[in-house]
């Protein structure tokens, strides 16, 4: 039985394992955090990736906890009303249809839950060192013994560890799109009731949805810049940062900020793409935002996640045996995939892709091909 390690315990990484040991594999996920994730925002399910979630019976799971907003409201800068739609919001295209919009934290915990008697979990460590010979992979781990496996899949994201270990700094693949995203919870204190509000504020602005029921908010704010210095980067100074330009805002700047200050699950980062010419280098694969991640403004980070992964263990299992066959027939189905759902990211700067190239990209692969 080949054993695989996959680092990253996010999407990507359990649906993986979920394939793998479907197809008769030893998965084992390393995820750095000590338990699974919480928060985050609001993410879609669109397309053949609704499939995946077909095969994996959790299609009708995901239905049950979707969002199900009634419209949204586009402010000024004063907080005025300017526009309204009561059939699409921006977080998820139209309400009609057939696509999931759920937040990210109970996409997590439905994988994790339908995997974790398949797949061993290593929860509080990752991943520091690989070594290949041919006879497999010695990972060096943060906090647990070195181990050997088979195969090793980095699924751990935009700042990928297992790619800056096989492939070299994360500088040479990453793209920013010149903005960051920061994404956090709240209680629901603007009162707002399955009705979405978002706004721009010169180089600034926000989306918020109410969630569970609305007894909570999402609140993703975005804001113009170049990359930021590396003494910037880390947890306290950007908050700093999120809270200062939060506090700016000329409509309810002073909760927002203060929400952004007291949040637990507070999140940013930048607006990047990774690029890759190829996304394996002997025994090791990329998966997800670690391999191609196409950044939120596309809106198809999570669907691109679960087709990889559902796309990645079915070449395996065809190609058992010969992993550089599998992960060549891998980049082939996926690359052109890829690339049309990454440039909806960058098709009209500081709005949604049209939903003509939406549609055409989110069903440009057919899982059995």
């Amino acid at each position: 039985m080949q054993t695989v390690l996959i680092s990253g315990g996010g999407i990507a990484g359990p649906v993986l394992a979920h394939g793998l040991r479907r197809h008769g594999f030893k998965p084992t996920v390393v995820e750095r955090a000590p338990a699974l994730r919480p928060g985050g925002q609001a993410v879609d399910i669109r397309g053949v990736a609704l499939e995946v979630m077909e095969r994996m019976g959790l299609l009708e799971q995901a239905r049950r906890v979707r969002t199900r907003m009634r419209g949204m409201s586009i402010l000024a800068p004063d907080g005025q009303e300017v526009d309204r739609s009561t059939e699409a919001v921006f977080s998820s295209g139209r309400l009609d249809s057939d696509d999931i919009e759920l937040l990210r934290e109970d996409l997590v915990r439905m994988a994790y839950e339908h995997t974790r008697e398949g797949a061993e979990y290593l929860f509080g460590d990752s991943v520091t060192g690989l070594d290949e010979d041919e006879t497999g992979v010695r990972v060096a781990f943060a906090h647990g013994p070195s181990r050997t496996f088979d195969l090793v899949v980095g699924a751990d994201g935009l700042h990928s560890t297992v790619r800056r270990l096989a492939f070299g700094p994360e500088e040479d693949v990453a793209h920013h799109l010149g903005s960051y995203l920061s994404v956090f919870g709240a209680d629901n204190f603007l009162g707002l009731d399955d009705w979405q509000l978002w706004l721009r504020d010169g180089d600034a602005g926000f989306g918020i949805m109410p969630v569970r029921g609305s007894t909570e908010l999402r609140i993703a704010f975005g804001f113009e810049s170049a990359p930021l210095a590396p003494d910037l980067r880390d947890g306290g100074a950007l908050r700093q940062l999120v809270v200062d330009r939060l506090a700016s805002l000329r409509w309810e700047g002073a909760r927002l900020a203060e929400a952004a200050r007291k949040a637990p699950d507070f999140y940013c980062d930048a607006m990047a793409q990774i690029r890759m010419d190829q996304w394996s280098r002997g025994r090791v694969t990329l998966l997800g935002d670690a391999a191609w991640c196409p950044s939120p403004l596309s809106g198809q980070g999570t669907s691109l996640a679960l087709v990889g992964a559902h796309v990645l263990a079915d070449c395996l299992a065809r190609d058992r045996g010969d992993h550089l066959a599998a992960f060549a027939r891998y980049e082939r189905r996926m690359r052109p995939f890829v690339t049309l759902n990454q440039a909806l990211a960058t098709e009209n700067p500081g709005g949604p892709a049209s939903e003509a190239s939406l549609a055409h990209a989110k069903n440009a692969l057919t899982l059995d091909g």
